[in-house]
């Protein structure tokens, strides 16, 4: 089997072995870089075709332009003799050619990044031997710029830890519960000293037991949600693991469906101490006394290596629960006089229980349609909006279109707010006119119902401005969008204001009434006149995701 090891993947620019010569002071200086080191397996003699493994080296160029002057690019393959053949990788982006001697290349400039200069296919030699090793070295050379080498180790042999899929239910219930098995085995030609074991869990999955020789971290980024994160739990298993044995976790591990459980993902694998990727910096770890441990289920009779096969250190299981999400639009109702301006706070909430992503695809959970009303233009458009046309099809101004879709991320959140606050101008009084605000799926006829949604009655409402011809409105208005409940039903907060902002209702258009909006306070509620009909208003809570 063909593996690809990159660069930047398996480790960092500044661990790599560095040279170079002294740089005038007006050269740019490009930095070289590939792996640390790479494992070959061993070569099987006549019993069959030695494995590949491709090598990448690329060039970081972080100065401040491009460099348009022609560099080349050699790798030294004196080192390899009787321990490694070389072949070049196909499909190569540069100009390159292999000799017995080196492999040279050129490229007639360098961008402004990352620019990837050669592929390798690396097997072990007939004849060569376990542990035997070389130096694979590339160098750079160009007028007026200076380059810093890198340096690749090359082993034949090397560890391999190999990791056994579990037996997991993909079908579940919120509430379920499945224990996850950890067996793997060392199939390398190494020992391996200390293995950790990495689990990642999205929103919807939760690991029980907490143990004293595991961190754990939440991966959020900075200014998301806790929603949107990974869980990640890593733990150190110590000892000697030798190869040709089969090792098992010995100890619960057991995964949970959470309430808000949906369509989630689970990733586990093991790794060689110091070659697992990077700990969140928030990471924790519990003192109750417990560790996880590790027992040997069968056994056969230096420096830690690179792992032979690191694509089979790891599994993936994806999870499908039982659950659904309500996707719930909220009415918005203004007031304004001719000529004036107005904000209007377009959306729709989650009713939950589940959260929704789209993980793998990272495609758009939920389309929001705003149909604007007639009399109405629009002078400021949030971002993650475009205006299009009343049938839904493109156009090229933004401002003043009559309609306008607004797309999520690919992670909606269960009781997550979506508020796209728009201005809008009262141009003139258009009798009846209204608009709408519809959530869904994306169609290019605007949305339809998404299928894990069972209420499609809330996904569209009606949006109405109360506009007094000749001047603004001394009414005060209705600042609209519903909150949030621990249930999946749909609730408010209602309050009025004394300021024309958001509001709530009806499908798309400026109601003419010659006077303000008549609102009437009925137990805290607000009820907005429009077109005959009584429309409750209601007040967004904070942290609305705009």
């Amino acid at each position: 089997m063909r593996k690809r090891i990159s660069l930047l993947a398996a480790c960092g620019v500044a661990a790599l072995g560095l040279a170079a010569t002294p740089a005038h002071a007006a050269d740019p200086v490009f930095t070289l870089a590939g792996p640390a080191e790479i494992g070959l397996r061993p070569h099987p003699g006549q019993s069959g075709t030695p494995q590949k493994t491709s090598v990448e080296f690329r060039l970081v160029n972080d100065t401040a332009s491009a460099f348009d002057r022609r560099s080349t690019f050699t790798i030294d393959l004196s080192g390899l003799k009787g321990i490694a053949d070389v072949a070049l990788a196909k499909q190569q982006g540069s100009d390159c050619t292999l000799t017995e001697a080196a492999v040279t290349c050129k490229r007639p400039a360098l961008w402004k990044g990352e620019t990837g200069i050669v592929d390798l296919d690396l097997s072990a030699a007939p004849g060569s031997k376990a542990g035997a090793t070389a130096d694979l070295t590339v160098t750079g050379q160009a007028e007026g710029a200076t380059f810093k080498a890198a340096t690749t180790k090359v082993r034949v042999g090397g560890p391999d830890l190999v990791l056994e899929r579990a037996a997991l239910k993909e079908e579940q219930k919120p509430g379920d519960k499945q224990n996850l098995s950890i067996v793997f085995a060392n199939e390398g030609t190494e020992p391996v000293q200390g293995v950790v074991l990495e689990m990642r869990t999205t929103h919807g999955i939760d690991l029980l037991e907490q143990y004293d020789n595991c961190s754990y971290s939440e991966d959020t980024g900075e200014g998301q949600p806790l929603n949107t994160a990974w869980s990640t739990v890593q733990c150190l298993l110590e000892g000697e693991y030798k190869p040709g044995s089969v090792y098992g976790v010995d100890g619960s591990l057991t995964l949970k469906a959470a309430p808000h459980a949906f369509a989630d993902t689970l990733t586990y694998a093991v790794y060689a101490d110091g070659h697992q990727p990077k700990a969140a910096k928030t990471s924790r770890k519990p003192t109750g006394g417990k560790k996880l441990a590790v027992r040997e289920r069968a056994a056969e009779a230096s420096a830690q290596s690179a792992d032979l096969d690191p694509w089979n250190n790891l599994q993936e299981f994806d999870f499908r629960t039982k659950n659904s999400a309500d996707l719930v639009a909220w009415p918005v109702a203004l007031a304004g006089g001719t000529g004036e301006t107005v904000r209007a706070d377009f959306g729709f909430r989650n009713n939950g229980p589940a959260w929704v992503a789209e993980l793998r695809s990272g495609k758009s959970v939920a389309r929001t349609d705003i149909v604007i009303p007639a009399g109405t233009k629009v002078t400021k458009v949030p971002a993650g909006c475009h205006g299009v046309n009343a049938d839904g099809t493109a156009r090229e101004q933004t401002l003043g279109a009559p309609r306008y879709f607004c797309s999520t991320g690919h992670v909606v959140g269960e009781r997550e707010k979506f508020s796209y606050p728009f201005e809008l101008k009262i141009e003139q009084v258009v009798a009846n006119a209204a608009g709408s605000v519809s959530v869904g799926q994306g169609t290019p006829e605007g949305t339809k119902g998404q299928p894990w949604d069972p209420n499609h009655a809330n996904d569209k409402t009606p949006v109405v401005i109360s506009a007094k011809d000749g001047g603004a409105s001394p009414s005060p208005t209705a600042t609209t969008s519903p909150s949030p409940t621990a249930t999946a039903t749909t609730s408010a907060t209602p309050t009025a204001t004394a300021t024309a902002t958001s509001g709530a209702t009806a499908n798309g258009g400026l109601a003419a009434t010659g006077s303000s909006a008549g609102m009437l306070a009925l137990g805290g509620a607000v009820l907005v006149a429009a077109g005959g009909g009584l429309v409750l208003a209601f007040r967004r809570r904070t942290g609305a995701h705009v």
